[in-house]
């Protein structure tokens, strides 16, 4: 039996119900800082304030590629409880809807004792690979908003990133989390 099938069979969607495929991850974003790339004469070093605390906190995403749509939360860490708060409020964002999501293999992800809402079903990539998953980017581009800033405290820090987060339109997300292939599937399967 093809996986279409089991998965037809298993969550069959009912007469206008919309089908939405979302990429989720989390990130790490810390009083450490983060260090880029900065253009300096040869043979200087790039001079930059960090922090070497290592107090921290987690973003949880969701994205819709198709529609650059996004949901994001801040938890003060990852785990199986978080994953499925995370998950719980992603299904009460979109109720009506039946949410495919893309999601990495973390420990976190596939605990033995995981409620998974009824509209959810997980689509887990292959182990290794994040670079399949489009939210990669989003986390990526915040970083790059975030580099060489250093941040007194974690309320500070949450406070910028809920701010640039707040800043991201759909145009950019799309542009980001876009993949030709990914749209093209998406386009063909009619979602």
């Amino acid at each position: 039996m093809s996986a279409l099938l089991i998965f037809l069979s298993l969550y069959w969607p009912k007469p206008g119900t919309k089908v939405r495929y979302l990429c989720v991850d989390e990130s790490r974003f810390g009083l450490k800082g983060i260090k880029r790339r900065r253009l300096v004469r040869k043979g200087i070093r790039p001079i930059g304030k960090v922090r070497w605390q290592f107090k921290s906190f987690w973003v949880y995403g969701a994205v819709e590629p198709a529609s650059g749509e996004s949901q994001f939360w801040l938890f003060s860490h990852v785990d199986g409880e978080c994953f499925e708060a995370f998950l719980g409020a992603l299904s009460r964002a979109y109720p009506e809807d039946l949410l495919i999501v893309q999601l990495d293999n973390g420990g976190f992800h596939r605990k033995a004792d995981l409620q998974i809402p009824e509209n959810i079903f997980l689509l887990f990539q292959p182990p290794y690979s994040p670079e399949v998953n489009p939210i990669e980017r989003v986390w990526l581009y915040l970083k790059d908003k975030l580099a060489w800033k250093a941040f007194e405290s974690l309320s500070q820090l949450e406070e910028k990133v809920s701010e640039e987060l707040a800043k991201l339109e759909a145009s950019t997300l799309m542009s980001l989390t876009g993949y030709p292939f990914l749209m093209e599937a998406l386009m063909r399967s009619l979602l």
